[in-house]
């Protein structure tokens, strides 16, 4: 399928274009149904009590919640080529909505079950939001465009982590008892997936030029298309194949540790069910940035080595992921284990990125298809891993190892993936076509330098978002380390609110802090540190009788919080500078002073 007026170039912060307006709309819906798919995922502690439920059955559970989506997905990716994502994503998200409120109703470990197969349903979203924004983009950008919506549509997981036990918290202070709470948490999340299956429908359109059924009358789509067999044609080609065990091997990894995380680090760390389900919450929330930069990083391998170059480049982070999850495996030591888990997210995601940098090159006249079968292969990935996460006899530190030594295998299977001269040269020449329209329609925009070039001209300014990021991280951490002396500081009165504040200077430090090191997003990430830094200055002035009270930890006074705070403030106004991925995004068109 030849798609006419896609977009040469992300403008992030616009609703003007139907692009952007699929876009956003895509990564926002995947993130509803990510956040509802795992939301029990968190409250699982509380479900185990009640349902008396046993570590097989819990995984059981888990496999059950990932296993439908195989169908789900291999069924809604050949509907895209049939009906169009705008209709697949209205339908996807109201009718997935109504086992995500049902599960309420279970009081059995069958009916629990049940419940989780149904809910697995809504996880076929992510091939809709990769099918969506593959026809939006060009091929310049599709990778970024991919690897972004999936990658913001994924932190519903790591959000979810952090925010269900908060909903789960609100419910009991209105007076509900745990074994209701945990139930009504649910239905809220199904309900507001059901709303914005509604809104998917009146905002968003198949196509760049408007929506299958108009676009097929009109003869500007091709009739023959909608009664191809494109399931069949994507089905035989073996690269296909390749790339399903390929995401088997990422995506299917996230999905297990999404699964049980908090039970993790609660077993093995002592942490309680809200601190848990932050550091959990962290593996997810990486997709903020790391799926976008796997996605980036190929698009700029394309650049030199073709679509060989975007190959290489997966093979590189999937075999590091499976590295990193070796090191995460043997981790005892907290401190330790949340810079290694975050390390190993990051690859992680970067890995889906760069899958998904290559699946619309495949096959276009399959490409629902091909997304599926792929998107499939992850799901395959978790419910293998369920079954080896379910043991008795294997600790869940055992079975990241086994599993890490299985990723570092499965990177060579992108070997497999290759493109014959005639593709890589009509994949040239879009891209070349694709480059051409963005310079026209750049030419009047101040040029901004390229990252590597951008060392020459490093600044001072540089260094220092750099160092903030960095420290921010840092000092996440250790409030993580430390959540019962920051939510001392925070003030016990606030009740609940105490842990949403206290979860909100977590998030920001080490989010916003990666944020901020990376340069990407920057605007956004210092003003949400701003805002955490400014109560600091508030506490470090209310507590300067006693520093060590301060929100900022021991040992560092108010003209340091101070200084932090305007350091982040300079930031918001001048933006990130040439050293930083939003330059190369374009994010920050703000012109820079002449470096003397």
């Amino acid at each position: 399928m030849e798609v006419r007026n896609k977009a040469t170039g992300i403008d992030l912060f616009s609703l003007k274009t139907p692009q952007m307006r699929a876009f956003h709309m895509s990564w926002f819906a995947f993130f509803l149904c990510f956040f509802a798919w795992f939301g029990i995922a968190p409250l699982m502690a509380v479900v185990r009590e009640e349902l008396s439920l046993t570590k097989q059955q819990i995984g059981n559970t888990v496999i059950a919640s990932v296993a439908i989506t195989i169908l789900a997905r291999l069924i809604i990716g050949w509907l895209c080529d049939k009906v169009g994502p705008r209709l697949s994503y209205t339908f996807l998200l109201m009718f997935g909505s109504i086992p995500v409120m049902a599960i309420g109703l279970a009081n059995t470990y069958e009916t629990f079950l049940l419940a989780r197969l149904g809910i697995g349903v809504i996880g076929a979203s992510f091939v809709i939001t990769q099918y969506h924004t593959s026809v939006m983009f060009a091929p310049n950008c599709v990778g970024t465009a991919n690897a972004t919506s999936a990658g913001w549509g994924n932190l519903g997981g790591g959000v979810t982590q952090m925010v269900m036990p908060l909903v789960f918290g609100a419910f009991v202070y209105m007076g509900f008892a745990d074994a209701s709470a945990w139930r009504w948490s649910m239905v809220a999340a199904g309900a507001v997936c059901f709303v914005t299956g509604i809104a998917y429908f009146f905002l968003t359109t198949d196509l760049p030029n408007g929506n299958f059924k108009e676009l097929r009358a009109s003869g500007e789509l091709d009739v023959r298309e909608k009664k191809s067999h494109s399931f069949w044609l994507a089905a035989k080609d073996y690269r296909v194949w390749a790339l399903f065990f390929v995401y088997a091997a990422c995506f299917g990894i996230e999905l297990t540790i999404n699964g049980i995380a908090a039970m993790y680090y609660m077993d093995n760390f002592d942490l309680g069910l809200k601190t848990a389900g932050l550091v959990a919450g962290l593996f997810g929330l990486m997709n903020i940035f790391a799926r976008t930069l796997g996605g980036f990083v190929s698009d700029k391998f394309v650049q030199r080595g073709g679509l060989r170059g975007r190959v290489k480049w997966l093979f590189i982070a999937l075999f590091i992921e499976g590295i990193a999850l070796i090191f995460f495996s043997q981790m005892r030591v907290l401190a330790l284990a949340i810079p290694s888990m975050i390390l190993f997210s990051l690859f992680v995601q970067m890995s889906e990125g760069a899958t998904y940098s290559v699946v619309p090159f495949i096959n276009k006249k399959a490409l629902g298809a091909v997304a599926g079968i792929v998107g499939a292969g992850g799901n395959m990935g978790a419910v293998c891993a369920g079954f080896l996460i379910r043991s008795e006899t294997i600790s869940y530190s055992q079975a990241f190892l086994i599993l890490g030594v299985l990723v570092s295998c499965f990177a060579f299977f992108t070997f497999l993936v290759r493109f014959s001269p005639a593709d890589e040269a009509a994949a040239a020449a879009e891209f070349d076509t694709a480059m051409a329209s963005r310079r026209e329609a750049m030419k009047d925009r101040v040029p901004i330098q390229a990252l590597i070039p951008g060392v020459r001209h490093i600044r001072p300014m540089d260094l220092l978002r750099i160092y903030l990021g960095v420290a921010l991280i840092i000092k996440g951490i250790h409030f993580i380390t430390n959540m019962a002396g920051l939510e001392a500081t925070v003030g016990v009165e606030l009740g609940e609110g105490q842990t949403l504040i206290a979860w909100s200077v977590v998030f920001a430090h080490v989010v916003g802090g990666a944020s901020l090191a990376l340069g990407f997003i920057t605007r956004i990430g210092a003003a949400v540190n701003s805002l955490i830094l400014f109560g600091a200055v508030v506490v470090t002035l209310t507590t300067a009788s006693d520093a060590s009270g301060s929100l900022m930890g021991a040992n560092v006074d108010f003209q340091f919080t101070a200084f932090v705070f305007f350091s982040l403030a300079l930031f918001i106004w001048r933006g990130s500078g040439p050293f930083s991925l939003d330059h190369l995004l374009r994010l920050d068109s703000e012109k820079e002073p002449e470096i003397l």
